[in-house]
């Protein structure tokens, strides 16, 4: 399982200098409005594990800048913000 930050640091090439950014992905905002479902639906999945592609926007108000990271690790569950492993910690149910 990956588990990725809401908020991610790294440069910005409009502001100058290293930025929060914010993930948005693309398929979101094509999604959105009357247009219903704009992608073709593939069925017969052969791979059982994907790779992760974020895409990041800036969080200064007035840059908005938008650029892809690519993660190049294969997982089959994916996770945005979700809680930090601890060593020690005892899992409860």
């Amino acid at each position: 399982m990956v588990n990725i930050p809401k908020n991610h640091r790294t440069y910005c090439k409009k502001c100058g200098k290293q930025q929060p950014h914010k993930g948005k992905r693309r398929y979101d905002q094509k999604q959105s409005g009357y247009s219903g479902q704009t992608k073709p639906i593939f069925h017969k999945k052969a791979k059982t594990t994907n790779k992760i592609v974020l895409r990041l926007e800036c969080v200064e108000p007035n840059c908005r800048s938008k650029r892809m990271l690519l993660w190049l690790t294969r997982c089959k569950t994916f996770e945005v913000g979700g809680d930090r492993k601890r060593k020690g910690q005892v899992i409860q149910f």
